[in-house]
């Protein structure tokens, strides 16, 4: 079963912040280092690992967190993610979906 993980990246030329999920952190960081094309993340390389965050087993929740990071257009935001990692204990929790009960 995949393990899903939500990254923050930052440039290391522009500071700029880029937030993804992904099930091989390592390799998806390698993989923005060496996009040649005009994304975004090519655009602003190299980029460094700034905290990677287990989400769990469900692709869905993972793009879910990594939505509601985005949402909030905020860099005070991101960094106050990246330095406190129970704040992502906290996202989890209002981004989880009850389950229907039987």
């Amino acid at each position: 079963m995949p393990k899903f993980f939500v990254y923050i990246l930052q440039s290391e030329k522009f500071g700029n912040y880029y937030v993804g999920h992904t099930d091989n952190v390592e390799k998806r960081v390698k993989e923005h280092n060496s996009i040649d094309n005009k994304s975004y993340t090519s655009r602003y390389q190299p980029w460094i690992l700034k905290r990677s965050f287990f989400v769990g087993n469900d692709r869905g929740v993972a793009m879910r967190i990594e939505r509601f990071i985005k949402k909030q257009k905020s860099r005070k935001f991101i960094e106050k993610v990246i330095e406190d990692p129970y704040q992502i204990d906290f996202i989890v929790q209002l981004v989880r979906v009850p389950r229907p009960r039987d």
